[in-house]
Parts: C-alpha cells; structure tokens; sequence
C-alpha cells in the first residue's frame, strides 16, 4: 500500500461531501475540489487540513497536507501540472497565500 493511500485511511470520511470551493478574496472561488473519481483523495487532504484551521489553507496547512500527499509530492516536483492540486499547495508556500475554504455538502 502507498503511503497516501495509507494516510487516507486515518482522514475523515468524506462520503457526504459534494466539493470544497477555495476562496482567497471576493464571492467567486477561485478552485473548486469535487468528490469525484481521481480527485476525492485531495478532496479529504484538503478538508483535513482546512477544517483542523478554522476554514482556512495556509502556509503551515499546505506543509501538512504535503506530508499527506506522500509519494505523489515528488511526483508533482518532477512534473508540474500533473498533480494541480499539489502544485497549488506549493504555491501556497511559496507565496505565503491562504485560502477560506467553503464546505459544500451533497444534498
């Protein structure tokens, strides 16, 4: 087993999550993480660090849900767009960003 899929294990479910909308200023996110096939593994990353912070993804949270991405952070490192939602995480970083991020639950 990798290691993400490990740490996903020790994440909370996140089976009535319809997606997280990623805010940094005004009413219009400026990301959106569905709870779809390919993505439902970022979508509990980043809703275990942002809930863990009020809400919010900044510098610190983005170093601790690196630390859950496992092996796909060099992966992201190696090859830039593959992995955007890692490579927004290093730009959180990088440029001492911080996100609001909106729960939207399904219906």
């Amino acid at each position: 087993m990798s290691q993400f899929a490990k740490n996903l294990k020790s994440l909370p479910p996140i089976d009535d999550l319809d997606e997280l909308e990623l805010f940094q200023k005004g009413s219009i996110p400026e990301a959106v993480i569905k709870n779809e096939p390919g993505k439902s593994g970022s979508l509990a990353v980043y809703y275990k660090v942002a809930m863990d912070r009020d809400g919010q993804i900044d510098a610190d949270a983005a170093r601790e849900a690196l630390e859950l991405y496992g092996e796909h952070v060099d992966d992201a490192r190696a090859n830039p767009g593959k992995h955007p939602n890692i490579d927004r995480l290093f730009a959180i970083i990088e440029q001492d960003l911080s996100y609001f991020v909106k729960t939207i639950w399904k219906a």
